[in-house]
């Protein structure tokens, strides 16, 4: 699934999605002027009521529509995703390549621990873990991703931009800033 070049423009969003026990999804993105995360310009979050139940090998139904009402009118050049593009080699659509053809953008399938069938995903190594990071990209090649994800900001196996977006959706203010309007269920810092 990893077909296409790089993305050359902005904004690059890395996205991540929370389900609290008491029901519904909280989705967060952080917002980069570049592909490398240095430069947040904005943070952002939404919530939906209810969603989908958990199917292996079909996350996609729970976490695309919490996406949808996060990434709603926002400008995209680039969306880095929790989770895997593809599912194996021969292309079977994970998150990532559904959003891919949601939102019309390259996107980058960043996963924390293996999925069997994903043996096409690229590890990465970052920081002083030894633990890899399993890159799938849709729109883009992975070989492109995995660069990107590997010099994304950050010290530490998980890119800032992705930490972040994982501590917004759990329910953590902006940095320095404001607690969220939780009426409209975004904010900007």
């Amino acid at each position: 699934m990893g077909t296409g070049r790089p993305p050359d423009g902005g904004p690059f969003v890395a996205a991540d999605v929370h389900y609290p026990r008491s029901g519904g999804a909280r989705a967060a993105a952080v917002v980069a002027a570049d592909a490398g995360f240095s430069q947040v310009v904005a943070e952002h979050i939404a919530t939906v009521d209810e969603v989908a139940p958990y199917r292996p090998g079909e996350f996609y139904l729970r976490e695309l529509p919490p996406l949808r009402a996060l990434l709603a009118g926002m400008r995209l050049g680039l969306l880095v995703v929790d989770g895997y593009a593809d599912l194996d080699p021969a292309g079977r659509p994970g998150l990532g390549a559904r959003a891919h053809a949601e939102f019309g953008v390259p996107v980058i399938g960043v996963a924390k621990s293996e999925f069997a069938a994903a043996t096409q995903a690229i590890p990465v190594l970052r920081g002083a873990s030894r633990r890899p990071l399993l890159v799938t990209a849709a729109g883009m090649s992975r070989a492109d991703a995995a660069d990107l994800v590997r010099r994304m900001a950050g010290r530490f196996r998980v890119p800032d931009a992705l930490r972040r977006a994982d501590a917004l959706a759990r329910g953590g203010g902006p940095a320095g800033g404001p607690a969220p309007d939780v009426d409209r269920g975004v904010w900007f810092s």
